[in-house]
């Protein structure tokens, strides 16, 4: 089963997963989609407030983030890892529950980073917003960190999510039931 989808102009057939014996979920990932990832990263770079740096959870979310990078003409972004590096010195961390992460994960972000973001604009991204579990700990790390947050943006906002007026989004992903029916 699959969910026709519209997104920055562009139309694509998600794979439905099931979550649990009455949910499923779309399967919206960026990786390898180059057509996918530049038009997505254009469409919400129209929709940015001011910012100095953007942040964005490992791993689907580094192609959005490089490529909003490279469109805007910047030269900095962070990645808060999933996995402590040897390379990273000073490290915040924070646990992250996911939709699509079984159990609880942490999330690390490197202090080198953290002094760059120290009183900034920081604009949050990931690809989907689902529970906001992930949204909420990178939030975490970058108020650590002394951080201005300015916008919380994705690709999608799934299920309850697209109710929140507190991120941007370009379109609503719903969830679905065990038959592939949308629920909202």
């Amino acid at each position: 089963m699959t969910y026709k989808m519209n997104v920055a102009g562009l139309t694509r057939d998600l794979p439905l997963c099931p979550l649990n014996d009455s949910l499923m979920i779309a399967a919206f990932v960026i990786f390898g989609d180059v057509e996918l990832t530049c038009a997505c990263a254009k469409a919400l770079l129209e929709k940015t407030p001011e910012f100095d740096y953007m942040v964005a959870p490992e791993a689907k979310s580094i192609p959005l983030i490089h490529e909003m990078a490279r469109q805007s003409g910047r030269n900095d972004y962070f990645l808060v890892r999933k996995a402590p590096k040897l390379y990273m010195n000073g490290v915040f961390e924070v646990e992250d529950r996911s939709i699509t992460t079984q159990g609880v994960q942490k999330l690390y972000m490197d202090g080198a980073d953290a002094k760059k973001m120290n009183g900034k604009r920081i604009l949050i991204l990931d690809d989907v917003i689902s529970t906001g579990g992930s949204l909420a700990a990178v939030e975490n790390l970058v108020n650590q960190a002394g951080g201005i947050v300015v916008g919380r943006m994705a690709i999608l906002a799934e299920g309850d999510a697209a109710d929140r007026d507190d991120i941007i989004f370009l379109e609503k992903l719903p969830l679905f039931d065990k038959n592939g029916t949308p629920l909202n």
